[in-house]
């Protein structure tokens, strides 16, 4: 990789990194705005809940890519010439891929790797639903 495209992906994580530092959390309202009010629409509870989970998985995905986006702005301040290579086999990590996320430390197949279920696949035809 060239300096050139290593400047190129820095200003993408500079750029990215302001960008989860100036949002501000999702905010996690709560369930019942009124002390007094019981009861009342039956759907309002399950649906403050849902939005509720939603805002903090929110918040709990944006907190790791932040951690992702600093670690790859340090790799290219402390070791710019492993930027952009796998950190599990070494072999270099596909354009595209870095383009659309430049904060990845794994290739396509290591990844793949990671996130596969231990033990194997768990549905063996469509219809396994379990």
């Amino acid at each position: 990789m060239t300096e050139a495209q290593r400047e190129k992906y820095r200003q993408k994580l500079l750029a990215l990194h302001a960008e989860l530092t100036e949002k501000a959390p999702a905010k996690i309202e709560p369930n019942r705005t009124d002390e007094a009010r019981v009861g009342g629409d039956e759907d309002e509870q399950p649906l403050n809940e849902m939005m509720q989970a939603i805002a903090s998985k929110r918040n709990r995905n944006m907190d790791g890519v932040l951690q992702l986006v600093v670690k790859a702005l340090g790799k290219l301040r402390d070791d710019p010439d492993s930027f952009g290579e796998c950190e599990e086999c070494g072999d270099d990590i596909a354009p595209g891929r870095l383009e659309a996320m430049p904060y990845v430390g794994f290739c396509v197949n290591c990844q793949g790797q990671k996130d596969a279920p231990k033990g194997g696949p768990t549905r063996r035809k469509l219809t396994d639903y379990t």
